[in-house]
């Protein structure tokens, strides 16, 4: 959670362990992915926000199901942007790489990237430092965890990679707002590619701890993930050994090579 003096994130619980987060000033707010529009409204309601917009990511219902109700609810002229590959309920705005969404209230800008893997036309915002931005922001959607990356149910390893390379690439600070708590889980598979990661290990004591008092381990940043999530280290030798061993292979010439085998990996873990 982040609460700076103009610009506010927090994470509205929904389903099992999604996460609908809501950009707001105190007056404006726009929501991310609201898979369900009930503690949506509730949220706003309890604040005394106003929904001027919503950012998709990917087309799966538990990011979109509420989407045509808060429309319904709170006025079909809010504007809904999301990925212009496919079709998403009530989008008013479709987005390609290197599209911009300037928000004038709340008062953020976008820049939108097409990281496929997950989905193949999931995208992905990216809030670099502005006036009322304390620190950049990225809303990934399914593509980046705490810890791990989403399963590859439509995308290849190597679309996934190069989506995760765009990450790798932004600054270190930069808050990453994933959809899901899945972080625990993530860090239990993590353990097994890197037993002997010291900044891995102190980072699942402080997530048991979050979890523990029913707190997010959310947002993470692009530094933390650099140094403890497997699917961002696939050029780190400890994570290259790892895919080796479990794959029998003897050469794992690039970063997609051994994602691949640590993806299969992660799905029978």
């Amino acid at each position: 959670m982040v609460k700076n003096t103009l610009l506010q994130v927090w994470p509205i619980p929904a389903f099992d362990d999604n996460y609908l987060w809501c950009i707001h000033d105190g007056q404006s707010a726009l929501i991310v992915d609201p898979g369900d529009a009930k503690p949506v409204l509730h949220f706003l309601e309890q604040n005394q926000l106003t929904l001027t917009g919503i950012l998709v990511t990917h087309h799966h219902a538990d990011h979109t199901g509420g989407i045509l109700d808060l429309l319904q609810a709170l006025g079909s002229e809010i504007p809904v942007y999301g990925p212009a590959a496919i079709e998403i309920p009530g989008r008013t705005h479709a987005l390609m790489e290197g599209d911009q969404v300037d928000i004038t209230a709340p008062r953020i800008s976008f820049e939108v990237y097409e990281v496929p893997g997950h989905t193949l036309s999931h995208i992905a915002y990216f809030a670099n430092m502005q006036a009322n931005v304390v620190e950049p922001m990225l809303f990934c959607g399914d593509t980046l965890f705490a810890s791990g990356c989403g399963r590859l149910f439509e995308g290849t390893p190597t679309q996934m990679s190069q989506s995760l390379a765009k990450f790798i690439a932004l600054p270190k600070n930069t808050l990453v707002y994933c959809t899901h708590e899945y972080t625990l889980s993530n860090i239990r598979f993590a353990l097994a590619v890197e037993p002997n990661n010291a900044n891995l290990i102190t980072w699942s004591e402080t997530a048991q701890s979050l979890r523990a008092q029913h707190l997010p381990t959310l947002p993470t940043t692009i530094g933390q993930e650099l140094q403890v999530n497997p699917f961002m280290r696939c050029d780190q030798k400890a994570v290259i050994d790892a895919a080796l061993q479990v794959s029998g292979e003897t050469a794992l010439p690039t970063p997609a090579h051994v994602l691949a085998v640590i993806r299969a990996w992660k799905d029978r873990f």
